[in-house]
């Protein structure tokens, strides 16, 4: 990026995160100017993306659904600003619960569905690849598996489609057992609980989720056309409409460009299913919080 502005209510927070941004500039391949703008949000109508993680991740600890009382009325206070403000470009949201937010986000910007999406359940199939990559020693690059639904308890390992260099894992568990005959469920495990595991130890995750911003902002501004699991606005896809939730994404200069269907069998596409009425919970739950605020 040429310009990266730092945002946060904490302005002397914000300053000192400017201040180690900048000095990590000295070792990027090109200018980046970094600049603090505290809360004054109306600057980032600016930007072509901009990434919200407002939230607080003590309140995540066992629970990504912790953070809804909170994250809810943090994006209450700045996203219709920036609308407000002339903001045209793309939201990128982080913050928990991720498909609750992104879905908020996009009734208060005012944008076109396809500028609106969440980091989803990209990271936690990072972490399913990553549970494969260590049970087969295998580059974690050759493996392509998917987490869907939301990022939460009640996402789904679409385990009938993990392939590693296009060959299914069933095929390959049948002619090596001893390498890739592991159990499904304790890979799925991985990726749900990953987060937690790392959480538990350092109390907080960050490269990964960071790196999964970071790459979602490369495909837009590269027009990269690059398939990457978000949350997304489904409009029909999976049999499922007007919820955001983690699915393959296409990404380019469009933003979210469109919905890659996987070919689930009917016990997953079941769970997907469950998975999007615990969103839509949420959801309601959200709601009737800022309608008894409002009172």
């Amino acid at each position: 990026a040429d310009v990266i502005y730092v945002s946060d209510i904490d302005e002397k927070k914000a300053q000192a995160e400017q201040l180690d941004l900048m000095d990590s500039t000295a070792f990027l391949p090109r200018p980046t100017r970094v600049i603090s703008v505290g809360a004054d949000y109306e600057v980032l109508a600016r930007a072509d993306v901009i990434i919200n993680a407002a939230g607080d991740i003590t309140k995540v600890a066992t629970n990504r659904d912790g953070e809804l009382y909170g994250t809810t009325d943090i994006a209450r206070t700045f996203v219709g600003r920036i609308a407000a403000a002339g903001f045209e470009g793309f939201w990128i949201n982080v913050s928990n619960p991720c498909d609750v937010v992104t879905r908020l986000v996009h009734e208060l910007s005012g944008l076109p569905s396809n500028h609106v999406l969440g980091t989803g359940t990209s990271l936690d199939s990072a972490r399913l690849r990553r549970a494969i990559s260590q049970r087969t020693g295998l580059s974690i690059q050759s493996i392509d598996a998917y987490m869907l639904g939301e990022h939460g308890a009640s996402e789904v390992a679409a385990f009938s489609q993990v392939s590693i260099a296009g060959k299914p894992l069933a095929e390959l568990a049948v002619e090596r057992p001893g390498r890739f005959g592991f159990s499904g469920d304790d890979v799925e495990r991985d990726g749900l609980n990953g987060g937690y595991d790392i959480y538990n130890t350092k109390h907080c995750t960050e490269y990964g989720i960071c790196s999964t911003a970071a790459r979602m902002v490369r495909c837009i501004f590269n027009d990269e056309q690059r398939i990457m699991p978000a949350s997304m606005l489904l409009d029909g896809e999976y049999g499922e409409k007007d919820v955001f939730v983690g699915v393959p994404v296409l990404l380019g200069k469009n933003g979210a460009e469109r919905v890659l269907e996987l070919p689930l069998t009917a016990e997953e596409l079941a769970n997907f299913h469950k998975c999007c009425d615990d969103v839509r919970k949420n959801i309601k739950t959200a709601e009737g919080i800022a309608a008894a605020e409002c009172k």
